[in-house]
């Protein structure tokens, strides 16, 4: 470390002392040297001047991004880098000039520390030999002080050397100086403490206080940081001020506080120069804060009350997870109602076998706790998200089990304590695998559990495509769809003419959905003696946009009756399976409706919902294209106004459609009606095949 600063020092040695030759005045030499680095700086402070500025400029984009993404952290992540690259923004160049004033500083403190090596280039064998003379004469000196050469050229200044050291003429030491405004800029003020050096570090503390004060208000990116961010880097910056004024000599303060000035006259000539307000969009950047604002306000007052119980749950649940030894078999769930997606394959497990199921949770309401208390082989913990990570990357057991995707990629890891643990993907939707999930969210999974022969395909495809080893795929289905094709059944069964035939309008959540695109048009063609319209939105919209839902709601509250219905409770399922006939856009929604009740769908082209930008490196058309007119029609949105007619043409046309989704059905999901089945003998099967191994 020392060398490197002594190479850095070279040049600013060489700069401070022309700027001391050149004004024979150490003060303001040290403000000359100051301005120097500045104008040597400029071109890169432009570009970070100019790089804030984009910030800015995308700052409304990423706050809504945040607002639409909000919790999902992994998806934020992806895009927010996606935004950066896009507008050429680096978010790291904010980091330069702290770097560049450190190593400034650090070049400063060495030099006023050192004024023999660099202003006067004395050689250090001579140096040495003149502090040799000094303790021979009995002057004090410490050669192991940092700063002993300051103390040198007090003893040369007072005669001790005379004004010839061995051939080397001292008058140019002699008259050295280093005095400014009645300051001797050697001194060190905690030396002299109740003496005037006392005012150099209030001096440097007023100075970073008026220049953070000064950014808060007119630098383009420091203005939008949150008041906690401006308070806390004030507090930070006039603390290390006050300390490093008291504890070195006077002119590193000096030049602390010459930066801090030239800092601000800086900041005002690039504002005046590159105008942030002609780039800025800040009635957008308003907006964009106000949504993000709406989306944590209501997040805040989800708050978990009992955050110091679950904490100490959490710690005991930890230590209890790893203190059993030879765990076989570990379920992994993000929330409690991922349990549905296990459901049937623990039901067998159970049946079939005497297995201990471990099952780790980060919901502290999860429905396994109760359910544990009826069968003492299901050993429950919660834990949350961020002990999920050491927990994942030390856990030790045969096989883990779990439908979150990403596996290695973003917080969950592969096991480090244990290699060879087999990790089974659990399927949560019919939906694809190469459209539907980020790209390479299946690469790290060892064993897949398929729903039907296109995830086959589409696993097998990938493979071959980026290169990867061939995963265990497992032909399972999907136990979910047969809960939901029985409740279909016992609803048709239980079906009673009415009036008016249901339509169920359920869209997704994500950007161009129906409820922001095209739900006037909706109901403007729908609404009519004949039907009776259940709007049902995504549960995550009405978390994140109930402003726009309820703007909604009021707008139509005139027709709310027998003609139209906001259906606002998301825990009766009732309509998905009694609607006649069912409309959304790229909602998960649309399979489940469709092979449940055997009846089609009208699907609207809105904004395509895609987690994978590179699908199409995959031949394979993924299902929520390929099948949209097959179980239905699919719309474009300026179509919408059609769909009075269209619905009338599927409801005439309901028992070709009820034949076409039964024959679609049987090819698309294996093992139906033993699907759970399958699963738990794939499992025990190769636990089996592990023990004999060991």
């Amino acid at each position: 470390m020392d060398a490197i600063l002594y190479y850095i020092c070279i040049p600013l040695g060489y700069l401070m002392k022309g700027c001391w030759l050149l004004v024979q005045n150490y003060g303001l030499a040290i403000i000359l040297f100051t301005l120097a680095t500045k104008l040597v700086l400029l071109p890169l402070s432009i570009w970070i001047h100019k790089n804030s500025i984009q910030m800015v400029k995308i700052q409304p984009e990423v706050n809504f991004l945040k607002a639409n993404h909000y919790g999902d952290m992994d998806t934020i992540a992806d895009k927010q880098a996606e935004l950066y690259k896009k507008h050429k923004y680096h978010p790291m160049l904010s980091l330069v000039p702290l770097a560049a004033q450190i190593v400034l500083l650090l070049g400063v403190v060495q030099i006023i520390y050192h004024p023999l090596d660099y202003l006067f280039a004395i050689d250090p064998e001579t140096i040495q030999s003149m502090v040799n003379v000094c303790l021979a004469k009995g002057l004090e000196i410490n050669a192991e002080d940092s700063s002993y050469q300051l103390a040198l050229i007090e003893h040369i200044q007072a005669g001790a050397l005379g004004t010839e050291f061995f051939g080397l003429d001292l008058q140019p030491i002699l008259n050295f100086d280093n005095h400014f405004l009645g300051f001797n800029l050697s001194t060190i003020p905690s030396s002299n403490f109740w003496s005037i050096y006392l005012l150099m570090p209030i001096i440097a503390g007023v100075s970073s206080w008026l220049m953070c004060w000064t950014q808060n208000l007119s630098n383009v990116l420091q203005h939008e940081q949150s008041k906690l961010s401006q308070h806390g880097m004030t507090i930070l910056s006039v603390g290390i001020s006050l300390y490093l004024g008291i504890g070195v000599p006077a002119g590193i303060a000096w030049y602390w506080v010459a930066s801090n000035i030239f800092s601000i006259i800086q900041m005002y000539a690039l504002n005046a120069i590159i105008n942030p307000k002609k780039y800025v969009d800040y009635q957008a950047l308003e907006k964009s804060r106000a949504a993000l604002a709406e989306i944590e306000a209501l997040e805040s007052k989800k708050k978990d009350p009992n955050f110091k119980v679950n904490r100490a749950r959490e710690k005991k649940d930890y230590k209890r997870f790893f203190s059993i030894v030879n765990k076989h078999l570990v379920i992994y769930s993000e929330k409690s109602g991922f349990y549905k997606y296990y459901e049937a394959i623990i039901e067998q497990l159970l049946a079939k076998s005497n297995i201990v199921i471990h099952y780790v949770t980060n919901d502290p309401d999860d429905a396994i706790f109760a359910l544990a208390e009826k069968e003492p082989r299901i050993k429950p913990y919660y834990i949350g998200l961020k002990k999920m990570i050491p927990l994942m990357m030390r856990c030790e057991a045969d096989i883990m089990v779990m439908t979150t995707p990403d596996l290695d990629k973003y917080y969950i890891k592969r096991s480090i304590m244990k290699k060879d643990m087999e990790y089974v993907y659990v399927p949560h939707d019919m939906m694809s695998a190469h459209m539907g999930f980020r790209e390479g969210a299946l690469d790290a999974f060892d064993t897949i559990f398929c729903t039907g022969p296109h995830i086959v395909r589409e696993v097998r495809a990938t493979e071959k495509v980026y290169g990867l080893p061939e995963k265990k795929l497992v032909e399972f289905g999907y136990p979910l769809a047969d809960k939901l094709i029985e409740a279909g059944k016992q609803e048709r069964a239980n079906h009673t003419q009415k009036a008016r035939k249901d339509i169920l309008i359920a869209p997704s959540w994500q950007e161009d959905n129906l409820l922001d695109s095209c739900i006037d048009g909706l109901i403007s063609s729908l609404y009519c003696d004949e039907y009776h319209l259940i709007v049902r939105p995504h549960p995550e919209y009405v978390k994140r946009y109930g402003a726009r839902l309820q703007a909604l709601t009021e707008k139509y509250a005139h027709l709310v009756g027998e003609g139209l219905t906001f259906e606002l409770d998301f825990t009766v399922n009732r309509s998905i399976y009694a609607a006649d006939m069912l409309i959304t856009d790229w909602s998960g929604i649309a399979l489940e409706y469709c092979f449940a009740t055997r009846r089609p769908a009208i699907f609207v082209n809105t904004k395509i919902k895609c987690m994978n930008p590179n699908w199409e490196k995959i031949d394979c058309i993924p299902v929520e294209i390929s099948l949209r007119d097959v179980v239905g029609v699919s719309v474009d949105k300026e179509r919408v106004g059609e769909c009075r007619a269209i619905a009338a043409d599927l409801f005439c046309r309901a028992e070709e459609y009820e034949e076409k989704i039964s024959a679609v059905l049987a090819e698309h999901i294996y093992n139906q009606g033993r699907a759970g089945e399958v699963g738990a003998n794939y499992l025990l099967e190769s636990l089996v095949e592990k023990r004999k191994k060991s």
